[in-house]
């Protein structure tokens, strides 16, 4: 009887059985409303996205390794097991549920004020509202001290304007956490965060189309023109750098379990297409370079989901430094990325199309290898962290 790659490493005895019955109630929220649908929704470029959230929040895995406000309190690593679970599903899912979770609500709920966190997460957490994060900018990505988007003072209110680039939920979110330098003197320490509802006049998200890589999302532009904000709009926590860079490692710390839900899609696929896929008289299966290609993928997936279970019981801990989120960043989307691109070699050209999710999520994995941080970024943070020395400049 085969034994699924995953399996072969006998992970589960490392989480509790809480963390497991969230994993398996996320699989099977994926299996029956994800799966059967993602398809399409990559062709046509769309996502239901208020639907979806909707039933996420009734799941409970918006923000739900926050404390309080609606949200469900679990721990880093069940959050973990989440990400995976939806990114088995679909790239795009995970991403929304990351930038509504670990970026927007962890900005307000880290950083915020009382009356912010009252008005925005019980909501939000419900999926009766959506969130983005706007940091990114079209010619500041890795360097976000550089970022042009201004808020100025004017009475008591704040007038933000710029542009923000490659924002996941923009165009259907109902409320911003926008990022921009407040020309204190330093470089990054005037950057200061707002909470800005989308339906603020000067505010608007256009769609960025186009896309051939995580086309069951959405990604957006933010663009701020004289955009009036009441001072009560500032997170009043955050002060420089730290406040984004931190909801960055939130992310990217649930990126380290989601990108194997991708790889761990496309093997269990090219082993079940390989078992019935007979040539010169036998399944594909059974040749030596078939099972040679398998093996060495199952190990990288099952040494990636160690690191990642790691990671999580340090997390849980209290003990994760940014340096190591970075390792798990950067190993496991490199190794989900090759282990994509290897199954679809075993499908030949079936493994292009979009009868089977692998070249689907290939694509996908291709933006999730730059955001929230590109390889070479990460990079740089460990050898920062080996050597001593920054790189950066």
């Amino acid at each position: 009887m085969p034994t699924r790659p995953v399996d072969l490493f006998a992970v589960d005895h490392l989480f509790s059985d809480e963390e497991i019955a969230i994993r398996d109630t996320v699989r099977q929220f994926v299996t029956k409303e994800v799966k059967p649908h993602i398809a399409d929704w990559y062709e046509n470029g769309s996502i239901p996205a208020h639907e979806l959230a909707r039933d996420l929040g009734e799941l409970g895995v918006l923000g739900m390794h926050l404390e309080g406000y609606g949200c469900a309190g679990t721990t880093a690593s069940a959050y973990g097991l989440a990400c995976m679970e939806l990114e088995a599903g679909d790239s795009g899912l995970r991403s929304l549920v990351s930038v509504q979770g670990s970026l927007a609500m962890f900005a307000i709920w880290k950083w915020g004020s009382e009356d912010q966190k009252q008005e925005w997460l019980p909501r939000m957490a419900a999926g009766e509202a959506l969130g983005c994060f706007g940091l990114t900018e079209p010619d500041y990505g890795s360097n976000p001290a550089g970022m042009r988007t201004r808020a100025r003072r004017d009475g008591d209110d704040w007038i933000l304007n710029g542009n923000k680039m490659w924002i996941t939920n923009g165009s259907v979110a109902d409320v911003a956490v926008v990022w921009a330098q407040t020309g204190e003197p330093g470089v990054g320490r005037g950057v200061r965060g707002f909470v800005v509802p989308t339906d603020t006049p000067g505010f608007s998200a256009p769609a960025i189309t186009r896309k051939m890589s995580l086309r069951a999302s959405v990604t957006s532009e933010l663009v701020l023109d004289n955009v009036r904000l009441p001072d009560s709009a500032m997170l009043p926590e955050a002060e420089g750098l730290r406040g984004p860079l931190s909801c960055l490692n939130e992310a990217r710390y649930g990126i380290v379990f989601g990108a194997l839900g991708a790889a761990r899609d496309c093997l269990e696929t090219a082993i079940d297409y390989a078992g019935g896929r007979d040539i010169f008289d036998k399944p594909l299966s059974a040749f030596q370079l078939t099972q040679a290609k398998f093996a060495d993928m199952t190990l990288e997936l099952g040494k990636g989901v160690l690191l990642a279970a790691h990671l999580g019981a340090m997390k849980d801990a209290g003990t994760l430094k940014q340096e190591q989120v970075s390792l798990g960043k950067l190993n496991n989307v490199r190794e989900s990325i090759a282990i994509a691109r290897e199954c679809r070699t075993v499908l030949g050209a079936a493994g292009i199309t979009l009868e089977f999710p692998i070249m689907r999520h290939a694509n996908n994995l291709e933006s999730v290898l730059t955001y929230e941080g590109t390889s070479e970024v990460h990079q740089l943070i460990i050898g920062q962290a080996v050597t001593g020395e920054s790189a950066y400049r």
